[in-house]
């Protein structure tokens, strides 16, 4: 066969078409068991956009919110197996897989933002290197609002709390309920109205942000804002399916990423006033800590501290000792 400069000419101009399907825009799964009225949701809703339209369309993502693809205690896992590309987990609910994911869920350790901010730095980088190692890539964190107790009775000390069928979300909540005579319950974030409504628990500690998402004033009377917690939300990528892009998109999604973490943070912020006036115009009570009760909780704090550092070992106990000096 002679090849004539047309042959060569026309050859050059398929090449294109050639590599094209190698260029094909990817189509991401998100999962997260949060509602889409939630500002974490809202905030992601925000970062998807932004990646969309900064890769021009290249890059696809469809959120399933509210457990709708995956249920929590499946996220994680799920995005290691590629059943979705790309996760949103409560951290300290995987206290079980590893007790250094439960720091921020240390009661009264990391009440304000300020605090929230300080432990959030010096503990990331051992998350990071965790996911790293589990075939994830660590995309945002952003922490929730101070928590609060949702109950029908004043809780003004902490043996308030015994006798409650007290709702649990993670290894930690279940350990404090345990510590302070409550009976304790595993119920995620979704099935909450149910389980008060069937009574099958009648106190929880939440954020006032949960508290409005599960329209808490149905079953709770009462909410005291003790700055129990600033846990985070960690929202991480299948690291086979990043890596499968171009370095261009790929520092796309990290500048996507960072900015959905910085305006997260302020959402936490922004939405402590607006949940808490959303639950008292809804007629329920927005109840200040007393003294005995803050006194009550700091002391479990100390105990639960020391249980942490036992588990968590030599990272565990390095962060603590960074973070209290």
């Amino acid at each position: 066969m002679i090849l004539t400069r047309r042959t060569l000419f026309l050859a050059g101009m398929a090449a294109p078409a050639l590599v094209r399907p190698a260029r094909a825009q990817a189509r991401w799964q998100m999962t997260t068991a949060f509602p889409d009225s939630n500002f974490h949701t809202r905030n992601n809703r925000l970062f998807i956009e932004e990646v969309q339209a900064a890769t021009q369309g290249r890059v696809q993502i469809q959120l399933h919110p509210n457990g709708s693809l995956l249920p929590m205690p499946q996220i994680k896992r799920g995005v290691q197996q590629g059943q979705a590309q790309i996760g949103e987990i409560l951290l300290s609910a995987y206290g079980n897989e590893d007790p250094f994911f439960e720091i921020d869920g240390i009661p009264q350790l990391a009440g304000t933002l300020a605090q929230g901010r300080r432990l959030n730095e010096l503990s990331r980088p051992y998350i990071e290197a965790r996911f790293q190692r589990q075939g994830l890539s660590l995309l945002h964190v952003v922490a929730w609002p101070n928590a609060g107790f949702f109950s029908n009775a004043t809780i003004d000390t902490i043996e308030a709390l015994r006798g409650t069928r007290f709702r649990t979300f993670s290894a930690m909540t279940n350990r404090f309920a345990t510590l302070v005579g409550a009976n304790p319950t595993l119920i995620q974030a979704a099935e909450v109205p149910q389980a008060f409504a069937t009574g099958v628990v009648n106190a929880m500690v939440t954020s006032a942000s949960t508290g409005v998402d599960s329209a808490a004033w149905d079953f709770t009377r009462v909410y005291t804002p003790v700055g129990f917690t600033r846990s985070r939300n960690a929202v991480f990528i299948n690291r086979r399916a990043l890596e499968a892009l171009t370095p261009a998109d790929q520092a796309v999604i990290r500048a996507a990423a960072a900015t959905a973490e910085t305006r997260g943070w302020q959402m936490a912020e922004d939405s402590i006033v607006a949940n808490e006036a959303t639950l008292a115009q809804r007629g329920m009570n927005v109840a200040r800590p007393t003294p005995a009760l803050l006194e009550g909780l700091e002391r479990v704090s100390q105990e639960l501290t020391r249980e942490w550092i036992t588990r968590a070992g030599e990272d565990g106990a390095r962060v603590i000792a960074a973070y209290r000096g």
